[in-house]
């Protein structure tokens, strides 16, 4: 009986530490480098809103920038203005009603 205990107690296995090293470098390219990346991506947009384009808010508002501040912006609707933050912007339209809009900047 004593034999199969002190066959058990061999070296370490050096192939399940490098098989875990594996799937976390497999999670970081996969999950997330994508993530901070699409994160960069939507920080820089909603920096860069500029004056007259057209936006869509998270809560589904349609309506055009009409001033820009350091932490908001004014929204411009057909029957008044509301002020946002622009962390609230989802999205811009202006390139889908005018296509030269992404050219220009």
């Amino acid at each position: 009986m004593n034999s199969i205990f002190l066959q058990a107690a061999e070296g370490a296995d050096y192939g399940t530490l490098i098989m875990m090293g594996v799937i976390i470098v497999i999670m970081y390219l996969f999950f997330l480098r994508p993530q901070a990346k699409r994160q960069r991506e939507e920080t820089k947009f909603r920096n860069d809103v500029v004056k007259g384009a057209k936006v869509v808010t998270t809560s589904g508002i349609h309506g055009k920038i009409s001033e820009v501040g350091d932490t908001y912006v004014i929204l411009e609707l057909d029957g008044g203005r509301i002020k946002l933050e622009k962390s609230a912007i989802s999205k811009e339209l202006s390139a889908q009603y005018n296509p030269d809009a992404k050219k220009k900047k």
